[in-house]
């Protein structure tokens, strides 16, 4: 059987049956209390609603429900996706949903088993992340026309960005409050709500002391806004919208755009530290990892950038 496109599987999801009551309330109290326990991201709980939403919708299309799924219903579901062609991580991020959904279920006592207990995560390949050559860095730092208002706000975004490593959901969230120019540091609220410091960098500094004088106030007008960067409407641009931005730029400085992805710029920071000796647990810190090994991959990355060098320029590379 042909695996199905995006917009077919779209379309079957449309015709799913609506969401009934007594699973729609299941789900919200349950990422109510994954939000008060664990401070989850919004972004996560958002994805698990999507996946526990589209769970309950295919069992009530056969006369089920959240509840009363068991393994082979679960085994069935993830099977389904496979056959599909839904990728091994988004079946991953679903089984992890359905998981903690169950195990909260058993311990408010609403069941007495969790269906999920055998059931084998997918298994996942290890992809590096991508990360651009310095030379390339300073080509998309400097594709943007910063005598224009939005220009300079682009370029304040993307200096910032690789200056303190951030995710795109941080930047484009980042309030007015969270700078400090005189101390140099940037206070930033990561994932869990998890907070961390990180230092500005000299160039950073400039674009952003120049954005704040130059741009944003033409950006506000007389409005009072608490978020640091501002579209033409005064509302802080979207993360979809700083990625169309970063392609737009890859694609002036010469930049293949498919060789740009949503973090690329988190990721060169994160690889040029290490190429230029930082440490680790340093590294660590910086990104606002949980764990170590999550900050590991990037010695990875430098590792094969290293390889690829030999093997350009040693004469028995």
């Amino acid at each position: 059987m042909a695996s199905m496109t995006p917009a077919e599987r779209r379309t079957r999801a449309c015709a799913l049956p609506p969401l009934q009551d007594d699973d729609a309330q299941a789900i919200d109290d349950f990422l109510d209390a994954l939000w008060a326990e664990a401070g989850v991201a919004r972004q996560t709980l958002s994805a698990y609603r999507r996946d526990l939403g589209g769970l309950a919708r295919w069992r009530n299309g056969s006369g089920g429900g959240l509840a009363t799924a068991d393994r082979a219903t679960l085994f069935d579901y993830l099977a389904l996706r496979t056959r599909d062609d839904y990728s091994p991580r988004s079946n991953a991020r679903l089984l992890s949903a359905l998981r903690a959904f169950y195990a909260h279920r058993v311990r408010k006592g609403a069941r007495a088993d969790d269906p999920t207990a055998l059931l084998e995560p997918p298994r996942l390949p290890r992809l590096l992340p991508k990360a651009l050559a310095e030379t390339e860095i300073e080509a998309l730092l400097s594709a943007p026309d910063a005598t224009t208002a939005l220009g300079l706000r682009d370029r304040a975004m993307m200096e910032l960005m690789y200056a303190a490593g951030l995710r795109v959901s941080e930047l484009t969230t980042l309030p007015t409050a969270a700078i400090n120019l005189r101390q140099g540091v940037l206070r930033v609220v990561g994932k869990g709500g998890k907070e961390r410091l990180v230092p500005l960098g000299e160039e950073a500094q400039h674009w952003l002391e120049t954005y704040l004088a130059k741009s944003r106030p033409a950006l506000a007008g007389n409005r009072v806004l608490s978020s640091l960067f501002l579209d033409t409407h005064g509302e802080a641009p979207s993360r979809q919208q700083f990625w169309t931005l970063v392609k737009r730029y890859a694609a002036i400085a010469g930049i293949d755009p498919r060789r740009i992805s949503p973090h690329g710029l988190r990721h060169s920071f994160a690889t040029h530290l290490l190429n230029h000796g930082a440490d680790l647990r340093a590294l660590q810190m910086l990104l606002g990892h949980s764990s170590l090994s999550t900050t590991q991959i990037y010695t990875l990355v430098a590792r094969e950038q290293l390889k690829r060098l030999h093997q350009r320029h040693h004469p028995r590379g």
